[in-house]
């Protein structure tokens, strides 16, 4: 590997937030802080922090806080302009005497970090990987705002009067939730039953669009899969949802060096946990939770309909494994295959 201070003569780090960013120009060779600057959060203040790089030569990097975030307008001004940008996570900041904060500091830290990093990481991709990101927010939303205007749909049916509470005794819940859409008021009811019947269908009619929405956004985010890897589709357990929640983790060849890496962002990568005479591993809970559900996902599918996964998951339980540790070897199998796949072009199996 080659260090980022032999290729580079200067490392501009930026501290990103809602409203301003500040960037620290800091010289490769010897970590030495040479300008800051405070801009706005416009392409006018992306300007101006080009500008100040300018002044301090070629060839740079720069190291951005949150690119997928606050972060992601100056990335997008920066790659547009062919600069070379690395991604770094909010590091913990250290203790200050009274309290006190200081932006250039922060990105004066952000450089040189990058230079004491062997491996740099590269922001995400735009584009496909973009639009299938907010398609999985919206859809996650509107899901989970769904599953609960059921719960309260449920909650309350048990405690409505009975005028109401016997027409949904033995209903599963996607029959109640068409039952109280349809509730009509009767004007002999009072004023508890007729206030309880309203809420009740506000509650069906909010669960029924909210789900209409979901599958709106399921329809877009398979359509953008297709159109960018089909393959994906095509392995066993995966369907639309976990594709593009693999894609959005992986986003484009390259970013993970190698599939172990990819295992550890996935969080599946066994952590070692050996003390004197026993060698064990520990559950890994860093990592992106999302793809590590969507590996999940994938390993309880293939644990029910794949013969060739039972197989495996019989003879390792033969060999004193226990099921959690057998789900725990088949998501570090799983990341390998999709990783391999992932990297390799389209036209090659």
């Amino acid at each position: 590997m080659t260090m980022l201070a032999e290729r580079v003569e200067i490392v501009i780090g930026v501290d990103t937030h809602k409203h301003t960013h500040t960037a620290a120009v800091v010289t490769a060779a010897t970590g030495a802080a040479v300008e800051d600057l405070t801009v706005s959060t416009d392409p006018s203040g992306y300007q101006l922090l080009v500008d100040l790089a300018d002044r301090h030569g070629q060839p740079r990097l720069w190291a951005i806080e949150g690119t997928g975030g606050y972060g992601a307008g100056l990335t997008r001004h920066l790659r547009s302009l062919d600069e070379e940008v690395i991604e770094l996570d909010r590091p913990e900041r250290p203790a200050r005497r009274h309290g006190a904060k200081s932006d250039p500091l922060d990105a004066v830290r952000a450089a040189r970090e990058a230079l004491a990093r062997p491996r740099l990481a590269q922001p995400r991709a735009e584009g496909t990987r973009s639009a299938l990101s907010v398609r999985l927010t919206a859809r996650r939303s509107a899901t989970g705002a769904a599953t609960d205007a059921q719960r309260q749909l449920n909650a309350l049916v048990v405690a409505a009067p009975e005028t109401l509470r016997s027409r949904f005794r033995g209903q599963r819940t996607s029959e109640l939730v068409a039952t109280a859409a349809r509730l009509r008021l009767n004007p002999q009811w009072d004023p508890e039953t007729t206030s309880t019947a309203i809420v009740l269908r506000c509650l069906a009619r909010r669960s029924q669009h909210l789900t209409a929405e979901a599958d709106d956004h399921e329809r877009a985010i398979r359509q953008l899969v297709v159109s960018w890897r089909p393959d994906l589709l095509e392995v066993f357990g995966v369907g639309p949802i976990v594709a593009a929640t693999v894609l959005c983790a992986w986003s484009h060849p390259g970013r993970c060096h190698s599939e172990a890496a990819f295992a550890m962002l996935a969080g599946v990568a066994p952590i070692p946990a050996s003390s004197g005479q026993t060698t064990r591993h520990r559950l890994n809970r860093s990592g992106d939770r999302q793809l590590n559900r969507a590996l999940h996902t994938i390993t309880l599918n293939r644990l029910r309909y794949d013969d060739t996964t039972r197989a495996y998951a019989q003879r390792r339980r033969a060999e004193g494994k226990t099921d959690r540790e057998i789900r725990r070897c088949l998501k570090r199998y799983i990341a390998r295959q999709l990783f391999r796949q992932l990297e390799s072009p389209l036209d090659q199996p």
